[in-house]
């Protein structure tokens, strides 16, 4: 008599292997033990401080923008009640727009494990059947379509400026505003519906030890514990802070910002060895333009005034410490700048009294914010200079030479480099 066939490998693999539900939306699908209620509620509660951290200080740095000031300022013209919490942005404290955004960028980049952490906790939710089942759990859904992927587009938008490419289709100021008001318009709903359960969740220890065993099908062997997994999403989160926050410090710490393009060594030595976004060659501001035929035309109450740079350096010089800080998130300590304060400039202009708001253009070719506005009570500040020395020399071309604005608290994109007109007055 012949033997029987010896059995396959895949058959024998395949009698090993309990038979498993290959639809995602079978109950048993999702064995991981480390989903559940009490998983997910401290999750949540985490991205609940995060994110309305991050929507305030986002609205603050739109604000900072001035953006109800001037047409040239304003990227989001259609915004219409959203621009309701604008306000004259202060120039005290002198560092306010570094801490606001430093703030907005680096607990920005922390949170990312955060969110997809949670959105793996309940991502089962998402294939459960049926999809609608009542007028509520519809509009449910929808909220969730918007939250998870309003959450999605404003961090890959936000990492994509952090990281200076500028892959998305169109300006990132709008996609990004709009972007934010759409996202949390849901996370409140969102948070709203879940917060009273969150809250029993973490509060009730019996609650939270029953969930951890009946909600959800048989589970698979655990690999880690939902303390052992919240550990990783910590750990990564603080990996991603310590690799980001230093591009907000000179010195040692900006050598940490392992993740972040102004991290690493300062840019060359001396007086002007700060970091800087845009250089003179980027945006086409070259010596021919920036040498002895350069003039700033200055215009205001009937009166145009042009200034060679030897006839600013005969001016009144003052000096402010300040620094420089960008939306990217990334600053520098304070800067010693020297030259002449706007309010003076202003009062050859025929503003003598009180100093309105200026129009200031640059020279450069291409690039954003070619123009820029500021407001009167930014003009009036002492600190508010048309600087032409920093730290004691000459601005260097990508500072600015050879004469840029820098004003207490604002973006680093109004304080204007090679500046070739003021116009003082209603804009």
């Amino acid at each position: 008599m012949g033997h029987p066939p010896t059995p396959s490998f895949l058959s024998r693999l395949r009698a090993r292997i309990p038979s498993a539900p290959v639809s995602p939306s079978s109950p048993g699908f999702w064995r991981s033990p480390v989903r559940g209620t009490w998983f997910t509620a401290v999750l949540g509660t985490v991205l609940l401080f995060g994110m309305t951290l991050l929507f305030v200080t986002g609205l603050l740095s739109y604000a900072a923008y001035n953006p109800d000031l001037a047409a040239v300022n304003d990227k989001t013209p259609d915004k219409g009640l959203l621009g309701f919490y604008l306000f004259d942005w202060p120039t005290d404290p002198h560092w306010l727009y570094r801490l606001n955004q430093g703030l907005h960028v680096t607990v920005g980049i922390a949170l990312i494990p955060v969110l997809l952490a949670k959105l793996w906790s309940v991502l089962p939710k998402l294939f459960a059947l049926p999809p609608v089942r009542s007028v509520s759990h519809a509009l449910e859904r929808l909220s969730l379509l918007l939250l998870v992927g309003g959450a999605l587009f404003e961090f890959a938008t936000g990492v994509l400026n952090i990281q200076l490419e500028y892959l998305f289709p169109g300006s990132f100021y709008p996609l990004h505003f709009y972007g934010a008001w759409v996202f949390f318009g849901a996370f409140v709903a969102h948070a709203a519906l879940k917060l009273p359960r969150t809250v029993r969740v973490l509060r009730e220890r019996g609650l939270r030890e029953q969930l951890r065993t009946h909600d959800r099908p048989p589970a698979a062997e655990p690999t880690v514990s939902r303390r052992g997994a919240l550990g990783l999403v910590g750990g990564g989160s603080l990996l991603l802070f310590g690799t980001t926050a230093g591009q907000s410090f000179d010195g040692w710490p900006r050598a940490t910002a392992l993740f972040a393009p102004h991290g690493g060594a300062e840019p060359g030595k001396g007086p002007g060895a700060f970091q800087v976004n845009k250089t003179a060659l980027s945006v086409g501001v070259g010596a021919d333009r920036t040498g002895e035929a350069w003039r700033l035309v200055v215009e205001g109450r009937g009166r145009t005034v042009r200034l060679t740079r030897a006839d600013l350096l005969g001016l009144a010089q003052h000096s402010a410490d300040l620094p420089i800080a960008c939306v990217e998130g990334w600053s520098t300590s304070d800067q010693a700048w020297s030259g002449v304060r706007l309010r003076d400039l202003a009062a050859l202009a025929g503003y003598e009294d009180e100093p309105p708001a200026v129009l200031v253009e640059s020279l450069q070719l291409r690039g954003a914010f070619r123009k820029a506005a500021l407001r009167d009570n930014q003009v009036r500040d002492a600190r508010s200079l048309l600087a032409l020395r920093v730290n004691g020399a000459d601005l260097t071309p990508d500072h600015g030479y050879p004469a840029r604005v820098i004003v207490p608290a604002a973006p680093g994109v109004l304080n204007t480099k090679w500046v070739t007109r003021l116009t003082f007055g209603e804009l």
